[in-house]
Order: C-alpha cells, then sequence, then structure tokens
C-alpha cells in the first residue's frame, strides 16, 4: 500500500506542472499558426505590399492615359494627337512615312 501512496503522491504533483504546460503549448501554438496568428499576419502584410504596389501602378497607368486623352478634348484638341489616333485607326500613313508593324503581342498601348 505505501506503494501505491507514492504513486498517487507523485501523480498528484504532475498533474499541474503538465496541465499548465499543455495550457501554455496551445495558446503558444495558437499565437504563432491560429487565425490571427504571426504567420497570416506575416502573409496579409505580403498581399497588402503587393496590393499597394499594383495600386500605384494603376494610378501611373491611369494619369499616362489621361494625358493621351487629354490632347483629344473638345477645348483643346491636340492635332498632332488626333492625327496620331486617326492614322491609326484608319491604318494609313503618309508617302514619306516609315512604317514598322508590330505583331498583337507587341502592342505598344
Amino acid at each position: 500500500m505505501a506503494f501505491w501512496q507514492g504513486v498517487k503522491r507523485r501523480v498528484r504533483g504532475i498533474i499541474l506542472p503538465v496541465f499548465f504546460s499543455a495550457i501554455a503549448i496551445y495558446f503558444g501554438f495558437s499565437a504563432a499558426q491560429g487565425n490571427h496568428g504571426l504567420v497570416v499576419s506575416a502573409q496579409l502584410q505580403d498581399q497588402l505590399a503587393q496590393a499597394q504596389n499594383d495600386n500605384a501602378q494603376a494610378k501611373r497607368d491611369l494619369v499616362a492615359l489621361e494625358h493621351r486623352v487629354g490632347g483629344l478634348r473638345n477645348r483643346h484638341i491636340d492635332p498632332d494627337t488626333l492625327d496620331e489616333r486617326a492614322r491609326e485607326k484608319l491604318g494609313r500613313a503618309e508617302p514619306n512615312e516609315v512604317v514598322v508593324q508590330y505583331g498583337e503581342k507587341d502592342k505598344l498601348f
């Protein structure tokens, strides 16, 4: 009987440290790998940086397109821009011009 009492004492002494260690491991794992953990946070930061880069590129493209279209407004029609667009749409060229044709995948704009 003394043997079983010694075993019970040791088991009781181990239960609390094991329980609290398990809780600490659970919360540590959850903090690193959970839905709102460090790994997910880093992935979201990468996605945010990529979205900001895409947004900046779209704004640069918008400014470039607005500049091109600005020459075709009714208030101020730039003759060079109008001539360029008309020739492109109609597929025409002046006799003294050199025409360089690009393939479909090599469009300039």
